[in-house]
């Protein structure tokens, strides 16, 4: 009983440290992404420029995740998978920001901040699954 004890204490305490690695990819990623996004604004329309900026971003979380939050190799079919992540995760914010306006749950305002809290561990879980499987 004891060594189940000690192997989830260690699990949770590795799962901790790459859900921590993790979150500070996610806010590197959104200042270098939004960085980008002013940055184009200078030379091109705000839709250009945010598309560049959004697929970046997508690289970029893929790049960091693989190497520094999960330490998996790169490979070409997670490149193509990992995209699905961040279409789903699109997917599910908007239907979530959608409820919490329209159903006066929050206002537009706050509920973008409910939404991010409540898809980040699935987007941690499905992009461990996608990396790590």
């Amino acid at each position: 009983m004891k060594q189940e004890n000690v192997q989830d204490t260690l699990s949770m305490k590795f799962l901790n440290k790459e859900f921590f690695r993790f979150l500070i990819v996610g806010l590197v990623n959104t200042a270098a992404t939004y960085i980008l996004y002013l940055i184009l604004l200078l030379f091109l329309n705000y839709n250009i420029s945010y598309i560049i900026s959004y697929l970046s971003g997508i690289l970029i979380a893929f790049l960091l995740n693989a190497k520094y939050v999960f330490n998996v190799r790169l490979t070409v079919g997670k490149a193509v998978k990992y995209p699905v992540v961040y279409i789903f995760q699109y997917i599910l914010n908007v239907f979530m920001l959608n409820a919490l306006v329209e159903n006066r749950i929050l206002h537009e305002t706050l509920a973008p901040l409910l939404v991010i809290i409540i898809s980040l561990p699935i987007t941690f879980f499905m992009s461990k699954f996608i990396l790590k499987k």
